[in-house]
């Protein structure tokens, strides 16, 4: 910002709360930007939200055999793509750097994958660099290459792994009333104050444009609902594309969200401290994520000229690829308590009821790389 750091707002509230005194309510899409990557006060931007002791926790913290498949899966498609040569290794959103550990200790099983790897991590958190920093300079020392966005990392061959990372960009949320279609807004609560201000959704004023992001599937929904669109993850995955129609690669997208196209309901949530949250109590202090539309990301992939597969539930994908093979050679190995430690994991993963059937699994690729009978490995 360019104002006195004196008159700076001291709180992402404060901030949000003057910018809408000034220029009316904002977007849903932009209330979330600001809340996850205010360069300040974003959430991602000051602390490391994960496992036990953070907000929330992503299957490679659950378990390592999460990522050891997740590198077994690489390791194979680079090899179906014939070995290009050295590539780059890229992760989307990479946490605290342990799936991307895992990832290349089970790639160790063809050495020529890691000599040819070059790692790159798209991360726009200091906090987050210097946590996946200690993680993975056991590994690869001083070699791992940061950026800021996917457009900077350099063209070539490329394995892409995005793990809950489409989740947290931002959507634009539209609801239905017996007026039409009118985008939701997030504006000041005018019950709260100016040194604590509290916020509400409201709709847009009429002749607007929110109407035109509804989907022509869902335009006959009753009113009341909620439709949610996530142009900017739109435009990753187009770019994902066009990158995989440029140079041999593939990409797998993990990810909870709607399998068969976009659909009807408000998904967005808060989760702060392993709990729900009210989506617009205290920006900046909780994690904010919302339903992925699979169908839309992979709609976009191919736009940008890849080919997709699936998408695949997370139980299903995991089991194909063993899995409960590899729960069982190591729980043969543990202790009693480790060994329960295990089978709760596995649990975990897999199990419909948990993050097994929620979540789900899209591979893109270049092209031609590979056939429907013949697809990457779990699909």
């Amino acid at each position: 910002m360019l104002e006195d750091e004196r008159a700076a707002p001291d709180t992402l509230a404060r901030l949000l709360a003057r910018r809408i005194l000034m220029d009316g309510p904002i977007s849903v899409g932009a209330f979330m930007a600001e809340a996850l990557g205010h360069p300040r006060f974003g959430y991602y931007m000051r602390r490391d939200p994960f496992g036990s002791g953070g907000d929330f926790t992503t299957a490679p913290e659950i378990s390592q055999m999460f990522g050891e498949l997740v590198g077994l899966w690489c390791v194979d498609t680079w090899a179906r793509l014939g070995g290009p040569g050295p590539f780059h290794l890229v992760e989307l959103g990479p946490g605290r750097g342990t799936l991307m550990a895992d990832v290349l200790r089970a790639a160790a099983v063809l050495p020529l994958f890691r000599d040819n790897a070059i790692v790159h991590l798209v991360e726009t958190s200091p906090h987050l660099r210097d946590r996946q920093r200690q993680t993975l300079q056991p590994l690869l020392g001083d070699s791992v290459r940061w950026h800021d966005r996917l457009e900077d990392v350099p063209d070539g061959p490329t394995i892409l792994i995005a793990n809950e990372f489409f989740d947290a960009l931002p959507i634009r949320q539209v609801q239905k009333t017996n007026h039409g279609w009118f985008e939701r807004l997030v504006d000041i609560d005018p019950d709260s104050t100016e040194g604590e201000p509290r916020f509400r959704f409201v709709l847009e004023a009429f002749g607007s444009s929110g109407g035109r992001l509804v989907p022509d599937a869902l335009r006959d929904a009753p009113d009341g609902s909620v439709v949610e669109v996530s142009p900017a993850s739109q435009a990753v995955a187009r770019l994902i594309g066009a990158r995989l129609a440029a140079a041999p690669g593939a990409a797998l997208v993990i990810d909870y969200g709607h399998a068969q196209g976009p659909a009807v309901g408000d998904t967005l949530q808060a989760m702060r401290r392993h709990a729900y949250a009210p989506v617009l109590e205290a920006p900046g202090e909780a994690d904010l994520t919302a339903h992925v539309d699979f169908a839309g990301i992979t709609a976009a992939a191919r736009e940008g000229g890849a080919q997709s597969f699936g998408p695949v539930e997370q139980g299903e994908w995991l089991t194909r690829l063993g899995i409960r093979q590899r729960a069982s050679a190591l729980s043969a190995k543990a202790s009693p308590a480790q060994a329960q430690d295990i089978r709760g994991a596995l649990d975990r993963l897999i199990d419909p009821a948990q993050m097994g059937r929620l979540f789900k699994l899209v591979a893109l690729a270049t092209p031609g790389a590979f056939a429907d009978a013949n697809p990457p490995a779990g699909f």
